[in-house]
């Protein structure tokens, strides 16, 4: 099992209506795509001091090769609407995981 980890730290700004957007917009986007089996949003606590909120969003995923199919096929377009509409507003860095 892969798990495809997005970290994301969100401007106070932005933080509320993000969270309702990530829940109701974006996640069921990734997951519709069909390549991932659950997901799940995690705060990530004691980072306050950096400003901003900072999440785990975490997608699993059956194999690296379903994995990298949807980096190719869907991740650059929806990674895309993420910035446009939040743009200047966060900072995220992705991490792949794998179960052990």
């Amino acid at each position: 099992m892969i798990i495809y980890n997005v970290t994301v730290n969100i401007d106070d700004s932005v933080h509320d209506e993000w969270i309702t957007w990530m829940r109701s917009v974006h996640i069921p986007d990734v997951m519709n795509t069909g390549f991932f089996i659950e997901n799940r949003m995690l705060r990530i606590l004691g980072d306050e001091e950096s400003g901003g909120h900072t999440y785990s969003i975490q997608y699993s995923c059956e194999s690296m090769e379903k994995l990298k199919m949807y980096q190719e096929k869907y991740a650059p377009a929806l990674q895309k609407a993420h910035s446009e509409k939040y743009k200047d507003k966060f900072v995220a860095f992705r991490t792949l995981l794998e179960l052990v």
